[in-house]
């Protein structure tokens, strides 16, 4: 049987999406020392205005991610609104990032660009 999946998004910019393009389009790769958290988003609208808007200006060119993760994993990682009504993110600690990856279903893919 299949697990219901949740859809989530993530902006991000070409060093990121090498190291996902590198895992063959399955894992997210571990945070950096200053990043104790991996961000996904729960609407396009909002990975769009991130790599928009934060990503072109810091690397030249920003991409949002859509991926499917398993929904009863999910519900672990409250969602955090961080901003607006629709600015809805979840917290995923880095060290459990691994574990995240492995509830992954199907691709990470691109579904935007922009420059």
């Amino acid at each position: 049987m299949t697990p219901q999946t949740t859809t989530l998004w993530r902006p991000t910019g070409p060093e990121e999406l090498a190291l996902v393009e590198a895992s063959g389009w399955t894992a997210w790769p571990p945070r950096l020392p200053d990043q104790p958290i991996f961000y996904p988003v729960l609407n396009e609208d909002y990975a769009v205005r991130i790599a928009r808007d934060w990503n072109v200006p810091a690397s030249g060119v920003g991409y949002v991610t859509r991926f499917e993760v398993e929904t009863a994993f999910l519900t672990r990682y409250p969602v955090r609104q961080a901003g607006g009504e629709t600015i809805l993110e979840l917290w995923v600690p880095a060290e459990e990032l691994a574990e995240f990856n492995r509830h992954i279903v199907g691709p990470i893919k691109v579904v935007r660009e922009f420059r």
